[in-house]
């Protein structure tokens, strides 16, 4: 059974910083693609970032980057979002995602099969 936990979200004034995990458990992620995603209320979900562990490559949608990097521990088999200079418009619940999908396919949430619960970040101005 693979599992997703996300933590880490919470209240922040503009300006300041987060940093949201992802513990994944229940396989080998090591051939996977973790996707960061978020969704505003009234909003669709959408892409915040990606992260391949094979590859340790990872991408940024424009809005982010810059100010989020993706980092991971493999012993904990963990994804961490570092979100820095966070701004109100970044306030959403945040998603994990994971996947077996080629790079070309990272901002696709539909490419992604597994989920976790997702966690409120609220930036207040």
């Amino acid at each position: 059974q693979v599992q997703l936990v996300e933590s880490g979200g919470g209240l922040v004034q503009a300006g300041g910083s987060l940093r949201l995990s992802c513990a994944a458990s229940g396989r080998t992620f090591s051939s996977y693609a973790m996707g960061w995603f978020r969704q505003a209320p009234g909003k669709e979900r959408e892409f915040v970032a990606a992260f391949w562990w094979s590859a340790d490559y990872a991408y940024y949608a424009d809005s982010v980057r810059g100010r989020f990097t993706i980092s991971r521990d493999n012993a904990k088999n963990t994804v961490y979002l570092q979100m820095n200079s966070l701004k109100p418009e970044d306030t959403a619940v945040y998603y994990c995602a994971a996947g077996q999908l080629g790079t070309s396919y990272g901002s696709r949430d539909r490419a992604y099969n597994y989920w976790g619960q997702g966690t409120q970040v609220t930036v207040s101005s």
